[in-house]
């Protein structure tokens, strides 16, 4: 007998790499490294306002980019973060009015909230891409059990409640953003004080926005928890992916 386990494991799905969350390498590429080489190597006598702002932008660049790559999927969120560094960039190479950095920053999370609320009008609401998906919970159970009490409807209702408290969470970072980019990004762009500027944003934003931000984050889901648990009687180690799945 022939055997064609060889032929068939190209095709399998554990060839495809499976994406897990680094939130210590996202920190260091997307914030930390920036920041320190925007602060500390952008006089004339290291690399230079644009060489130091360039080498800065591509490492949150490069690593979106290696991960889109290498996970082969789509994602509208990292894809509008990429083009916030390519905004960045322009906004300091062309030596713009730092007005724009910061209605850039205010724009990329308002983006991404007015499309969490106008996804809720089309099939596919955001809010299960980044939040009710089967990444994160055991979505087909979920559904079984649901259907089988009659509380889809119900489900879905809340669902659309946790939406709007999504949206908020991206309102609340535009608003934020906005306030920090006026507050700290004031010299003209193209300038080392620009660079350095841009590098004290970038690591504050992380305290005073981000973890904020997941905060409400986490809160949403905890909502979302006790919703289906208090809709299907699942207990949270079944709604939780990791061991509700399937192997």
């Amino acid at each position: 007998m022939t055997d064609n386990r060889p032929h068939d494991s190209q095709h399998s799905p554990h060839n495809k790499p499976q994406h897990k969350p680094r939130p210590m390498i996202d920190l260091l590429v997307s914030i930390l490294i920036p920041s320190v080489i925007l602060m500390k190597l952008s006089g004339e006598e290291n690399l230079g306002a644009s060489q130091a702002l360039m080498l800065a932008l591509a490492f949150p660049l490069g690593w979106g980019l290696f991960e889109l790559i290498r996970y082969r999927k789509f994602n509208f969120i990292a894809l509008l973060g990429m083009v916030s560094v390519f905004l960045t960039g322009g906004i300091g190479l062309m030596k713009l009015d730092p007005q724009w950095l910061a209605i850039k920053e205010a724009a990329v999370p308002g983006a991404i909230g007015l499309a969490v609320l106008v996804s809720t009008r089309t099939r596919f609401p955001l809010i299960r891409t980044i939040l009710y998906n089967k990444n994160v919970l055991n979505v087909d159970l979920i559904h079984d059990r649901l259907a089988e009490r009659g509380l889809v409807d119900i489900f879905e209702e809340r669902l659309l409640k946790a939406t709007y408290f999504l949206a908020g969470t991206f309102f609340f970072s535009a608003i934020m953003n906005y306030i920090v980019a006026k507050w700290i990004v004031v010299s003209p762009a193209g300038t080392q004080a620009f660079n350095e500027e841009l590098g004290r944003m970038t690591l504050v934003s992380y305290p005073m926005i981000a973890i904020p931000s997941m905060i409400m984050m986490v809160l949403i889901l905890v909502y979302l928890w006790k919703t289906i648990h208090g809709l299907t009687g699942l207990k949270m180690e079944e709604i939780m992916v990791q061991a509700g799945g399937k192997s």
